[in-house]
């Protein structure tokens, strides 16, 4: 997978929101994520948020870290805005360096996959920190995905 760094510039992302931590994504009775993310496409949250910028994706923003990848952390599926969406909680990204890290095919698999390449990228380059503040994917189609993870 090759890896990109990029700069973004702040925006904001309003959604739904569920607080987890990785370990407990493990097991389905605990799982938080993919029932998130059932809601949000169910709903047809990608159409009714509003006022959403008229090119945005759709988005799924890491934040609130508790500490690093071991901790609790907030998760946000929603579309990017030009001001809070009302009735949903609207995350602000961050500016600065990120990390990209792209991939394509059948989701959910896609995106597990990228995060499991992500893991296996930081643990091999130690010298790369994160700073754990906002993360995101990005997704562009049905069967494509980009992660962008904030570096220091």
């Amino acid at each position: 997978m090759e890896v990109k760094q990029v700069y973004v510039a702040p925006f904001s992302v309003s959604g739904l929101k569920v607080r987890t931590r990785n370990s407990a994504e493990l097991a389905a009775e605990t799982a938080k994520i993919g029932p998130m993310w059932g809601r949000f496409f169910s709903e047809g949250l990608n159409e009714r948020i509003a006022p959403q910028q008229a090119t945005s994706t759709i988005y799924g923003v890491y934040s609130g870290y508790e500490s690093d990848a071991s901790g609790a952390f907030d998760v946000t599926a929603g579309m990017a805005v030009e001001e809070p969406a009302q009735g949903y909680e609207t995350i602000n990204i961050e500016e600065g360096r990120y990390l990209v890290f792209e991939g394509t095919g059948p989701m959910p698999d896609t995106v597990i996959s990228a995060w499991q390449s992500i893991w296996n990228y930081f643990e091999a380059n130690p010298q790369i920190q994160r700073r754990f503040t906002t993360d995101f994917e990005a997704y562009d189609g049905p069967e494509s995905v980009a992660v962008h993870l904030g570096i220091v």
